[in-house]
């Protein structure tokens, strides 16, 4: 059985990873700061899916939760095969006068976090010839609004990268870019979801269901939509409707 470690795990689109990798029959380590929902995600994947499924507790803002990550991506007992990090939040105070903390914060969880566990797996990935990493980034990395997009657009342009360097050896690297996705994740950012036309919203098991397919096709780059004839099209809707959301504030 293969193994995937998901950051972020406990909800929204790393959540609905463990559930679509479970039923495809990865035994799965849960990563996010909760251990009380981890525990109960856990529990409900070993006995739908027969799975094993450890969790480990872990803040990525810091370079300490960063290490226990990094060392079981490291362990030789149970290697992982499929890396995703999914790990995020972010921000919408403005930048010039803003605390500093938050944005650091989200920087640590955003960058420094994946490049250190992307880092630790993919040497072991590289000489098993076998395996992947997909980074959980987002169409705001193609457009200017602070330090989430331009936190976003390092990811995408870092796994398109990586994505070229190892395919040679059989390993894939992918990012994966969705719109708005209806999770936790808007209402911790304090971002009202009817400021955002209701077209545009895509649900999170449309978005891991295709984005597990675009993976195993080798593609660099994922961007789901509602019908993926209109990928294209939707992404360039994304844009303008967000570039007019930005020139309003």
């Amino acid at each position: 059985m293969a193994w995937a470690l998901i950051t972020g795990a406990s909800s929204g689109i790393g959540e609905e990873f463990a559930r679509q990798l479970a039923q495809q029959r990865y035994d799965l380590v849960l990563t996010a700061r909760g251990t009380e929902q981890l525990e109960r995600l856990a529990e409900k994947l070993r006995e739908k899916h027969g799975v094993q499924v450890q969790v480990l507790t872990a803040d990525l803002s810091n370079r300490e939760g960063m290490a226990v990550v990094e060392q079981r991506l490291r362990s030789d007992e149970d290697p992982i095969d499929l890396l995703v990090n999914n790990a995020g939040f972010g921000t919408t105070a403005p930048f010039v006068g803003g605390e500093l903390q938050p944005e650091q914060e989200m920087l640590d969880v955003l960058v420094t976090a994946v490049m250190r566990l992307t880092h630790a797996v993919l040497p072991r990935l590289v000489r098993r010839r076998h395996g992947g990493v997909i980074i959980v980034s987002s169409v705001a990395g193609w457009m200017p609004s602070g330090t989430y997009s331009a936190a976003k657009a390092w990811a995408t342009t870092f796994a398109e990268s990586l994505a070229g360097e190892v395919r040679r050896a059989g390993v894939r690297v992918m990012a994966l870019c969705p719109g708005y996705t209806i999770t936790g994740f808007h209402a911790r950012a304090s971002i009202d979801p009817n400021a955002v036309p209701r077209f545009m919203w895509l649900n999170s098991q449309a978005v891991v269901r295709s984005a597990l397919r675009d993976f195993r096709a080798g593609r660099p780059v994922s961007t789901p939509s509602r019908s993926e004839e209109h990928t294209s099209e939707l992404q360039s809707r994304q844009y303008l409707v967000c570039r007019l959301l930005l020139e309003k504030k």
